[in-house]
């Protein structure tokens, strides 16, 4: 439905299509009472042009054309066995009903999902299990369960200003941080923190994925 600049997809089952939100000027609405199956979905708005409101994607790619940033919404959907691709930034993903009070934000969450041929810098999975997820490969790398091991990991020295700056505030994250990850180049221009240093100190841990 469009509707005075809007496009909804709401109260409806879609399986097999291709979706293209890539109208600039266009608000596209995602719900609510929508599931979304095998279905691929081309991105290529900005963050205040998608509105998601409780709909299930399920076996579904997203296809991200244009870098997608500080977007928490994506805790208002449910995510299983999804593909992400393309360029991520501040993004939030999974179960955070604090984020927001509205009805839709209580019900997400994500699983079985494969962010591998993604770049994620400065996401988050939040309140679900990130074991299920399969997160990209150096030069990104994720911290699991950053609030129960910011003690063990800031017992090292970090290179540049990542330590003093983002380890140390580790354990201030909301509750239902589970995960996040970050795109070591970027790290080197905000942090003044070279990659090959970085990755020395990654490689002592467990609890970091690369």
């Amino acid at each position: 439905m469009d509707w005075l600049g809007n496009i909804v997809f709401e109260n409806r089952e879609i399986e097999n299509e291709r979706l293209e939100l890539t109208d600039k000027k266009a608000n596209y609405i995602l719900g609510p009472n929508l599931t979304l199956r095998n279905c691929t979905l081309v991105l290529k708005v900005s963050a205040r042009r998608l509105s998601l409101k409780q709909p299930s994607f399920i076996d579904c790619t997203f296809e991200v054309k244009q870098e997608l940033k500080n977007y928490q919404s994506w805790v208002a959907a449910s995510l299983k066995g999804c593909r992400f691709k393309g360029r991520l930034s501040g993004c939030d993903f999974g179960h955070w009903p604090e984020y927001m009070s509205l009805p839709w934000y209580q019900h997400g969450s994500i699983e079985d999902c494969d962010f591998t041929e993604a770049r994620l810098d400065g996401c988050r999975i939040m309140g679900c299990d990130p074991a299920t997820l399969r997160f990209p490969k150096w030069p990104c790398f994720t911290i699991i369960d950053p609030i129960g091991r910011a003690r063990e990991l800031n017992g090292v020295q970090w290179p540049g200003r990542f330590g003093s700056i983002v380890i140390e505030d580790l354990h201030e994250r909301p509750p239902s941080t589970r995960a996040v990850t970050y795109y070591a180049p970027a790290l080197e221009k905000q942090y003044e923190t070279p990659p090959e240093e970085l990755k020395a100190i990654i490689e002592k841990f467990d609890c970091i994925v690369y």
